[in-house]
């Protein structure tokens, strides 16, 4: 669980991330059928952790690692060149909020990650200072996705999961990734006010 002090502070930069509008992971819409829609989504990176836990509590779990990376617990490397010596020093950089927080499952427990802006490439971030956030460049795909509203719940999410998987099942399309949860708002967002989603990669069975 996060501690206050650091609950606090996430909570200050999401109100002022909502305030200025937060970046979010870049797309097309290539379909749409009432509240699902078929994305093509731009290679992004991703700054994740791997938490053992369960669905409901996993985001809490890797919510402080993540959190302190993109708020200077990361090493930049940074060419001085315009004094002599010519130099190199490790120096902390701030990484702004992006939207969504992402959720998905990885083996035994859930890999819960940050979309990194996207002027960064997975060479320009600073490295992670902490061993358990890893970068992971994740390359253009097209996923399917469904959106809807309400308490971040394993029945929300697993009641959209499966619809989402019906229509795939009954759309020119097949399952090709695990599902993502998405989330959207801070936590104080009232439930009827909130953006949830259920991504899931897919491919198209008449292109193969």
């Amino acid at each position: 669980m996060l501690n206050n002090s650091v609950r606090a502070a996430l909570i200050m930069i999401l109100i002022s991330g909502q305030a200025v509008a937060i970046e979010e992971a870049q797309y097309e819409v290539i379909s749409k059928q009432n509240n699902i829609e078929v994305r093509h989504y731009v290679p992004h990176v991703l700054a994740e952790t791997i938490v053992n836990d369960n669905i409901e509590e996993a985001g809490n779990a890797a919510f402080q690692p993540l959190f302190e990376y993109i708020s200077g617990d990361n090493t930049a490397k940074i060419d001085i060149t315009v004094t002599a010596p010519v130099s190199r020093q490790a120096a902390s950089e701030k990484i702004a909020m992006t939207a969504p927080v992402s959720q998905q499952k990885a083996n035994n427990g859930w890999a819960i990650s940050f979309m990194m802006p996207a002027y960064y490439t997975l060479a320009t971030l600073p490295k992670p200072n902490n061993p358990r956030v890893e970068l992971r460049q994740v390359p253009e795909r097209v996923v399917a996705s469904i959106r809807y509203s309400g308490f971040w719940s394993k029945e929300n999410y697993s009641k959209h999961k499966q619809e989402l998987e019906s229509w795939i099942q009954q759309s020119n399309h097949q399952i090709n990734g695990e599902a993502i949860w998405a989330r959207y708002n801070a936590p104080f967002t009232p439930w009827f006010l909130r953006r949830n989603e259920v991504l899931i990669p897919i491919t198209d069975i008449r292109t193969q």
